[in-house]
């Protein structure tokens, strides 16, 4: 094959383009392939995924390549075959096919964990490159891999100069005027793309996987770096603001409720009783655990013993979903009890200190408050977030950074302490230990506590301390699903062994499911997570069946607990016999409602689609709902954007 299309000095520009969409053609076939039984193909189908993906690859090879047209643009051609030219030739087309090959490698790894083109959480693994390099090198034989893309990218050179491509180029004489029509008309197209072409042309599919194969990695990689944030004023619906407030307000009204104050506010009186119970409160947030692992949610692997046995002997939530896909949004719902607002997580937010939070009710309780995490708390913005919220810092952190600054201490896990240690923190056992330490000096100070405790070790790479299961590490989930169990046991055993055990309640929730990639955009099943509150003493043992968010946790458990408190929460105690079965949850940019089996879901330019969810086929039917259950769905999500953006959430 002649790579060469012209014979003139734009043979290697042209050249990159062609191996660059054949390369992508390639890549988007063995995506397809990978997922062919989840794709719902048809002809039509097949020609959309491939004619959409291949017009967004060119948006992307214009990219790529316009610096360099604007080089040949400016090149006097006296200058055209000299050292100088040649050797910039050479640098740019290897460093941009190297960069364009690891782009590719990337690009299956990704699609390997979320079975998508890069979102914002590719944008946020470019930020944290501590972690994502280690994570890399852990999981994946770097040599080999680094080696295979240099080899690929010596391949390409060699072809080039096979083909005389690079003779093509040096050798040629274009005029000026030539190369103005030429180095313009690229230019003036990655401005069109970067401008005026939108990543979601390539959404026109019900079926996710077939809008996913129609994006190009780099494409959607900086459309979610654009939209970072997304104003839900600017896009997404409304209703009348007046009415937004009236709907939440009585959505959120419930038995010992009152408002405080009249208008844009959620801001409430709950009376529990008035109960003189005060336990400490330790809640451990478990990494990547979905439901269907355990067994008391069906799962026949016998990976999780011990939350199989407190889910039998405590309270256990049975249908509580997560309202997002990432550790932050986990946090965000756990802490502060809101539906998410679209684009990035309000814990790595400007604006998001002296929050209402759970936290905040506890520190008008009397109670010490202390977020311990096993890696490095700068991470998403953790430390910042907490610290800021009235939150003690417990963290592996290797130092305190320049300028860092908190409203509370920071106390870092030193070296001594640690057993085991792998890219995304140390092992559970470690931060457990840590757990301890603190919760005894705590009681010593005579005071109550609340730990917000987030692992790390049922994440990839899945390595943990040698010889304390019979799953090797390393290995894969199932390993890391059943070191996260004994570790918990583990921890359990040491606290019953201190005199504070007796009066504390622990709390084991996960942060998000191990996958959300499903079928469809938004697959309700892929929330699915266990909650379990152990050792609390008014109610021993209970099966919580109501369908709900994380959201809901803390104002079920104060109920069981008989506080009275202010509240500016979004969640509602789920044992009111008001209580009407709703969850919250989505994605970066879709946000979802469901109440009972109606589904709503919200999206950017004002769109909105209804579905009947069915349980046992885990299938979303389309379907017309009656106005005021499109409208509920709405108030949710455009009040907490409202409150959130003007200060109605903090105190």
């Amino acid at each position: 094959m002649q790579l060469s299309i012209l014979k003139n000095r734009y043979s290697v520009l042209f050249s990159f383009i062609i191996v660059f969409l054949i390369s992508s053609f390639l890549i988007r076939t063995g995506l397809l392939v990978a997922s062919l039984v989840k794709t719902d193909l048809s002809f039509l189908a097949i020609l959309k995924i491939y004619f959409t993906g291949t017009f967004f690859d060119l948006g992307v090879s214009f990219f790529i390549v316009v610096s360099y047209a604007l080089y040949l643009l400016l090149l006097p051609q006296k200058w055209n075959n000299s050292k100088f030219n040649r050797i910039a030739t050479y640098i740019w087309l290897f460093l941009v096919v190297l960069i364009f090959m690891f782009s590719f490698f990337a690009e299956i790894t990704f699609w390997q964990e979320f079975e998508s083109r890069f979102n914002f959480i590719a944008v946020d693994y470019l930020i944290y490159t501590y972690e994502v390099i280690n994570n890399i090198n852990e999981s994946y034989p770097l040599p080999v891999l680094i080696g295979g893309i240099l080899l690929l990218t010596s391949a390409v050179m060699y072809l080039f100069y096979k083909k005389k491509v690079f003779t093509n180029s040096f050798y040629s004489n274009t005029p000026f005027s030539r190369r103005l029509v030429i180095s313009g008309l690229l230019i003036g197209l990655a401005v069109v793309y970067g401008f005026f072409v939108s990543n979601s042309l390539a959404d026109g599919s019900q079926n996710r996987y077939q809008n996913e194969l129609s994006k190009a990695g780099v494409y959607s990689f900086f459309a979610a770096f654009k939209n970072n944030e997304l104003n839900y004023n600017d896009f997404y619906p409304l209703i009348e603001k007046k009415l937004a407030y009236q709907m939440i307000r009585k959505e959120l009204s419930e038995q010992g409720s009152a408002y405080v104050k009249d208008g844009n506010s959620v801001r409430r009186k709950i009376d529990n009783g008035n109960s003189a119970y005060r336990p400490n409160v330790i809640m451990i947030t478990v990494e990547s655990l979905s439901a269907e692992f355990l067994g008391a949610f069906g799962s026949k692997s016998n990976l999780t013993p011990v939350l199989d046995s407190l889910a039998k002997e405590n309270v256990l939530f049975t249908n509580m979903y997560a309202t997002g896909t990432r550790t932050v949004r986990g946090m965000e719902a756990l802490s502060l009890c809101v539906p998410p607002t679209p684009g990035s997580s309000i814990v790595r937010r400007p604006g998001n200190e002296k929050l209402t939070t759970v936290g905040h009710i506890f520190q008008q309780a009397g109670y010490n408050r202390t977020f311990f995490y096993g890696g490095d708390g700068y991470f998403d913005n953790m430390n910042q977030y907490f610290g800021s919220n009235g939150f003690d810092i417990v963290d592996r952190g290797k130092k305190i950074m320049v300028g860092e600054s908190y409203t509370t201490k920071r106390t870092i896990i030193t070296d001594d302490r640690v057993k085991f240690e792998n890219a995304w923190g140390i092992s559970d056992e470690d931060l457990y230990d840590a757990v301890i330490r603190g919760s005894d000096q705590y009681d010593k100070e005579g005071k109550p506590f609340y730990n917000f405790v987030m692992t790390t070790s049922n994440h990839r790479p899945f390595t943990y301390p040698a010889g304390k299961i019979n799953i090797p590490s390393g290995s894969g989930r199932d390993g890391a699903i059943r070191y996260t169990d004994y570790t918990i046991g583990e921890f359990l055993k040491k606290a019953k062994t201190k005199p504070w055990f007796k009066n504390t309640v622990i709390i084991i929730v996960a942060d998000h499911c191990a996958s959300s990639a499903g079928k469809n955009e938004i697959d309700i099943s892929k929330y699915h997570i266990p909650c379990i509150i152990v050792n609390l003493q008014s109610t021993p043992s209970k099966v919580i069946d109501q369908t709900c968010s994380q959201i809901d946790l803390y104002p079920t458990l104060f109920k069981l607990m008989g506080w009275n408190y202010e509240s500016n929460l979004y969640g509602k105690n789920v044992l009111d016999p008001g209580y009407d079965s709703r969850i919250v949850l989505g994605t970066y940019q879709k946000l979802a409602y469901m109440k009972k089996d109606s589904l709503v879901i919200l999206s950017p330019q004002q769109k909105i689609e209804t579905y009947i969810y069915n349980r046992e086929t885990n299938e979303q039917l389309p379907a017309k709902f009656p106005e005021p259950i499109i409208q509920q769905a709405i108030s949710n999500y455009q009040t907490a954007y409202d409150l959130f953006k003007n200060s109605g959430l903090h105190w």
